[in-house]
């Protein structure tokens, strides 16, 4: 490839303790918690809304706060979830429940959520730049130590300096662009492109036990009819499909892309493309084999990719499946988790649908008050000064990353970063060797569940 050489002056944005990168679940917690604790943030966002995946990408279920009764997810989730029940924003699962059920998936409103997100940012006085990127990184040559980052939006390219950087762009862009380590599966899990439908008569469906738990009964059972008459144009026989959202309302999660590379513009551009095309496909498929959705129609898709894996860093620590096996708490753990493994299909074969079914429903699920512990070591790139990464791009291996990578976590780890980062600026400590006893001390008092008794002032090593 010919290579250009781009030599310009750009204007300096000076005066910002800490600049996040993406404003999805992660950088939403990670601002406004950083901003709380007194440091003047910079959040910066390529889409014009905050909320990621809940709102451009219309994952519009979120996933428990806990299980079997005890609560996992506390600190500014909870106030988010709080705030949505209160306005009436989010709803249980069936339409004769009236009470939200934390332990449950719980639908919302991705207007709502745009909307509460807003406000909090105005609260905090977090700058917030919409359809903005970061383009390019300054780091020392020699520590990883981030000097600045260079922005991209309509005014054209900012230089923005800061003291500390937070990445919550899902794809550890920033930490790539800082030459950070990062791992990149031989399995990517396959993306699809989220829809929201109308002309839903729950009440009805729920009157002759057509749905339970928001979800439509014996739908596998109509996906491997409609495969035996060759109805779709790829025969997937993984189908998340069709879920409560409100009135009237649902969303439709179906269709995988596959063999896509989520690190490439073109693949990416294909992949939503077809994603578009597989949604129709599927809002046929559910008029076509299931009574009661006749009268469906397509309101929107999602505006990205339902992007469910890309690139991870390599941390300070590397979580792994050994550790969800055996529940391993942690003296440094910033969150909490308890959700089974769920890898989707990497293909159309029968063999990769057998090894789904065996591994989602034989695998070991915890029980009453069981969990494993988050270490904070997964969110710093190895060695790094004043770099954090949040969100499903942590230092994780691909099973532990099927149990974490849903909205609540992401707001978890983003908490947990922001916090770490204010507390690194105010005592001159490095990221990968914070006080972490003080960290926990502090999240606590932000609402964030975190039981240990035994607490470390060094992060656990690997």
């Amino acid at each position: 490839m010919d290579k250009y050489v781009f030599h310009r002056e750009i204007p300096v944005d000076d005066g910002y303790d800490v600049v996040v990168a993406g404003g999805g679940p992660a950088g939403c917690a990670a601002a406004v918690c950083a901003a709380r604790l007194g440091a003047r943030v910079l959040l910066a966002e390529s889409f014009g809304c905050l909320g990621g995946a809940g709102t451009s990408g219309l994952v519009i279920n979120l996933g428990p706060l806990g299980r079997f009764g005890t609560l996992f997810v506390g600190g500014f989730q909870r106030e988010v979830v709080d705030e949505l029940f209160e306005r009436k924003y989010i709803s249980s699962t069936m339409p004769s429940k009236k009470e939200l059920n934390l332990f449950d998936w719980m639908p919302f409103d991705p207007e709502g959520l745009k909307l509460v997100l807003d406000e909090f940012m105005e609260k905090e006085k977090v700058e917030v730049r919409f359809f903005t990127q970061v383009i390019a990184a300054d780091r020392d040559a020699e520590a990883l130590f981030v000097n600045g980052v260079v922005l991209s939006n309509i005014e054209g390219l900012r230089y923005v300096k800061a003291k500390a950087f937070i990445d919550c762009t899902g794809d550890a862009t920033l930490a790539d662009m800082c030459g950070v380590p990062c791992y990149i599966s031989p399995h990517i899990m396959p993306p699809n492109l989220m829809a929201i439908l109308g002309g839903v008569d729950w009440d009805e469906l729920e009157r002759t036990d057509a749905i339970a738990n928001g979800q439509i009964r014996k739908q596998q059972d109509g996906v491997f009819r409609a495969i035996e008459h060759a109805f779709f144009t790829q025969p997937a026989r993984h189908v998340s499909g069709i879920f409560y959202n409100r009135k009237g309302v649902a969303s439709l999660n179906a269709g995988h892309v596959f063999d896509m590379n989520p690190l490439n513009c073109r693949s990416l551009s294909d992949s939503i493309i077809t994603g578009r095309k597989q949604v129709q496909e599927y809002l046929k498929f559910f008029q076509t084999y299931f009574k009661g959705y006749e009268n469906l129609r397509l309101v929107t898709t999602a505006a990205m990719m339902g992007l469910r894996d890309s690139r991870r860093i390599i941390g300070e620590y590397w979580l792994c499946y050994e550790d969800y096996l055996m529940q391993r708490k942690f003296p440094d753990q910033i969150g909490l988790n308890a959700q089974a493994v769920d890898i989707h299909p990497h293909d159309c074969s029968q063999e990769e649908w057998d090894r789904f079914c065996f591994e989602f429903m034989k695998q070991r699920r915890y029980g009453q008050g069981e969990y494993f512990g988050i270490p904070y070591g997964v969110l710093v790139p190895k060695g790094a000064r004043n770099l954090w990464v949040a969100g499903r791009c942590v230092s994780i291996d691909d099973k532990v990353h099927g149990s974490i990578r849903m909205q609540p976590c992401a707001s978890m780890m983003g908490q947990a970063a922001g916090v770490a980062a204010v507390q690194a600026i105010q005592t001159g400590q490095d990221a990968c060797r914070l006080n972490t006893e003080t960290l926990v001390h502090t999240l606590r008092k932000q609402g964030a569940i975190l039981p240990q008794k035994i607490l470390s002032q060094e992060k656990t090593k690997l």
